[in-house]
């Protein structure tokens, strides 16, 4: 493993919201400010909306990661034109950063099974790139992946599908579950990716005898250095290393081994099962209406891009009363569009959206950096130092582990031509 020099970021969720901003900064850092970035489409190369999530995604690396992104469009095998193939592979080829995200995991894995791209992306990482995988594209990275709408929507028995396994050819065998906590259904279970307690039990059954289960929570993500042979927890919530019914929770600023994630050595001081159904009693019971109809016209988007333009710019002038307005606007918008019957992949990718305005309202304003004690500013000061020594040795490993113990108290790092600055998010 120590051959292979670059890093895989799985994201259970968020990946183009506030929470991950300074993960993508780090991440593409390592590589220097003329990585070549691209946005991959293929998950969401069935929806009408996939141009839109891609723009999107150029928008926020341009706008918040402050990284010029690319989309490498590869919608359907199928469909795919000999000559632009022949170009879509040179540019994955010239990558030094993939992000992939929503869409259909099945899908996805139809599409580029029989293709190159597991094997360039493996390349990509091998040489030193970094590959960030969130939502269903995260679903297909290990050994097996969950057929989730074919699950959850269409009502098919409980089964798996082989994944693409990149990880696999990198030297880790694991099968990935995003959205791991997940709260969507309100008055019914659906942790484990929307699976629920029960229905992710059996699924577990029917794993061959040792595979290990990574779970990640929503606005997580688990950084796999290849380099280091050493995995970090970054962003707001857990994640879960499964065996046998066995499980470890790791917290952000935790770094886990890649033998812990490959055996879940010894467990017995903190062997868990799966949350207790007892615990979806402490959520509020919501009465939704969810649908499975047809999608009507892009409205929906409309609106909220709208609402997400006056939200920023809320933010921007500090502006608390016109924020809380968008918010309640967001809010009644999801659910009249949970009643109209809107593509229920929109209301989710409107959900990501509501949490972000969410996340950034709690953080976003009223940052009294002035007040902070001298004392604690000189302390962050010597931080940034060490952090800067470290990486003039190329330790980038204990380099990325003080940026890791800043964010999780708070301090944003950024690293500038003139030299890093910090301040609070």
């Amino acid at each position: 493993m120590n051959k292979i020099k670059g890093t895989v970021a799985l994201i259970g969720s968020g990946e183009l919201s506030g929470t991950m901003v300074e993960t993508h900064k780090a991440l593409l850092s390592k590589n220097g400010s003329g990585t070549k970035a691209f946005f991959l489409d293929t998950p969401a190369g069935f929806q009408e909306n996939v141009d839109l999530i891609a723009q999107r995604a150029v928008q926020y690396f341009e706008k918040q990661v402050q990284h010029k992104m690319s989309i490498a469009s590869f919608k359907s095998a199928k469909d795919a034109a000999f000559s632009d193939t022949e170009r879509f592979f040179q540019l994955l080829s010239e990558a030094g950063f993939v992000l992939i995200g929503p869409g259909s995991p099945t899908y996805t894995v139809r599409q580029l099974k029989e293709t190159p791209v597991p094997a360039l992306l493996s390349a990509m990482v091998t040489r030193g790139g970094c590959l960030a995988v969130a939502s269903a594209a995260a679903l297909t990275m290990g050994t097996h992946t969950l057929p989730v709408y074919e699950i959850y929507k269409v009502g098919e028995e409980l089964h798996w599908v082989e994944g693409l396994n990149i990880l696999g050819h990198l030297g880790l065998n694991l099968v990935v579950i995003p959205h791991w906590n997940n709260a969507e259904g309100g008055n019914h279970d659906t942790r484990f990716c929307y699976m629920g307690k029960k229905r992710f039990q059996l699924l577990e059954s029917m794993l061959p005898a040792g595979s290990t289960i990574l779970g990640l929570d929503e606005h997580t993500a688990c950084i796999l250095d290849f380099s280091t042979g050493l995995a970090a927890v970054e962003g707001l919530g857990k994640v879960t290393v499964r065996c046998d019914g066995r499980e470890q929770l790791y917290s952000p600023g935790d770094t886990i081994s890649f033998e812990q994630l490959l055996c879940v050595p010894d467990l017995s001081a903190e062997e868990k099962v799966l949350e207790p159904d007892s615990a979806m009693a402490k959520r509020p019971a919501i009465n939704q209406a969810r649908g499975q109809g047809q999608e009507k016209d892009n409205s929906f988007w409309k609106h909220m891009h709208t609402l997400e333009e006056a939200f920023y710019s809320a933010l921007e002038n500090k502006n608390t009363a016109a924020m809380i307005n968008q918010l309640l606007e967001a809010d009644r918008l999801l659910w009249q569009a949970q009643l109209d019957l809107e593509n229920p992949e929109f209301i989710s990718q409107g959900r990501e959206l509501f949490r972000e305005f969410i996340v950034l309202a709690g953080t976003g304003i009223d940052q009294a950096t002035n007040v902070i004690p001298r004392k604690y500013r000189e302390l962050i000061d010597e931080m940034v130092t060490l952090r800067e020594n470290y990486r003039r040795e190329y330790k980038w490993s204990e380099a990325d582990r003080i940026r890791a113990i800043l964010q999780q108290v708070g301090v944003i790092l950024e690293d500038t031509k003139e030299g890093p600055r910090w301040y609070f998010s």
